[in-house]
C-alpha cells in the first residue's frame, strides 16, 4: 500500500496520546504527523519523542482566534500566537495552521481586518523562527463560532495583502469542496499553498463539528482537489484530519489501518 506524503493528524484518533500516535505511525510507515497544541504537554519532551521516531511534522494546529472585545484581550491573542510559533519551531514543524476565529463582538469586516493586522505583525517573528503561517478558510457554517474566513478567495486576498513569504493558505477539502470558485482559487494560490487536508462529506452530514467522514464515504472529489493543488505547485504532506466520534470510539480497532487504505484508494492517483 502506498501512503507516501500522508500525514496523520492526531485529532483523527483523538483518544491516543502523542506517544501512541507516533508509535502507530512508525509501525505503518506513515512519514508525517500533525500535532495539536493542547495535546502536546511538555513541548520539549514532545519534540524529543517526534525527533527520535524519525517522523516529520507537517503542521502544528492551531494559531489564530485573533478577535476579542478589548485591546488587551487582542494583545493576549497575539502573544499566544507568538508562543505557537515558538512551539512549532521547537517541534520542528514548518507550519502553524491559522484558524482565524469568530468575530467575537466585532463586526465581520473589522474582525477580518484584525486577522490581516495580526498576521502582518506576526510574520517577521515566524520568518525568524523558520515557520510559516497558513490561513485555513473554514466552511461558511463555521462563520459564527470559528472563522471569519470562509472561502479560499478570502484567504488568498489576505495573503496577497500581507505579501510576506511566511504567510500563505491551507486548503482543507472539507471546507472548500463546495465552492464554485475553489478550482480557480487553488490555481491563484499557487505556491502560497502551505498545506492540504483531506476527509469527506457524508450525506446527510452527521454533524457540523464532528461530522467529517473517512475518505470515500462522502461526495468530495478528493483526487481532483489533490491534482489541482499539485498542479498549483504544492508537493508537501497530505494531512488526514477527521473529526468523528465513531472513529474516536473505535480508535483501537485497526482504525489507522483503515484510514491508510482509504487514503491510498481515494486520494492518491
Amino acid at each position: 500500500m502506498i501512503i507516501e506524503r500522508m500525514s496523520f493528524n492526531q485529532v483523527t484518533l483523538d483518544p491516543w496520546t502523542l506517544e501512541r500516535c507516533v508509535r502507530e505511525c512508525e509501525r505503518l510507515g506513515i512519514p508525517y504527523i500533525a500535532a495539536w497544541r493542547h495535546k502536546l504537554g511538555n513541548c520539549r519532551e514532545s519534540a524529543k519523542i517526534i525527533r527520535e521516531s524519525g517522523l516529520r511534522l507537517s503542521s502544528l494546529c492551531r494559531g489564530g482566534w485573533f478577535s476579542a472585545p478589548t485591546k488587551v484581550q487582542r494583545r493576549e491573542k497575539i502573544e499566544d500566537n507568538r508562543r505557537a510559533i515558538d512551539e512549532a519551531a521547537e517541534l520542528g514543524s514548518p507550519l502553524v495552521v491559522i484558524v482565524t476565529g469568530p468575530a467575537n463582538e466585532q463586526t465581520l469586516d473589522d474582525a477580518r481586518l484584525l486577522v490581516v493586522d495580526a498576521l502582518q505583525e506576526l510574520a517577521p517573528h515566524a520568518a525568524n523562527a523558520g515557520v510559516a503561517l497558513g490561513i485555513e478558510p473554514l466552511h461558511p457554517m463555521f462563520a459564527a463560532d470559528r472563522s471569519v474566513v470562509v472561502t479560499l478567495k478570502q484567504a488568498n486576498d489576505m495573503a496577497e495583502k500581507i505579501a510576506h513569504a511566511a504567510v500563505g493558505v491551507v486548503v482543507d477539502a472539507f471546507h472548500v469542496w463546495w465552492d464554485p470558485e475553489v478550482h480557480a482559487e487553488i490555481a491563484r494560490a499557487g505556491k502560497n499553498i502551505l498545506g492540504f487536508h483531506v476527509s469527506d462529506w457524508a450525506v446527510p452530514l452527521p454533524g457540523i463539528l464532528m461530522g467529517r467522514s473517512l475518505m470515500g464515504d462522502g461526495v468530495i472529489e478528493l483526487r481532483r482537489l489533490r491534482e489541482e493543488v499539485e498542479r498549483a505547485g504544492y508537493q508537501g504532506p497530505i494531512e488526514v484530519e477527521i473529526f468523528n466520534e465513531e472513529l474516536w470510539n473505535n480508535a483501537d480497532n485497526c482504525m489507522l489501518e483503515l484510514i491508510c487504505e482509504r487514503y491510498h484508494q481515494h486520494v492518491l492517483p
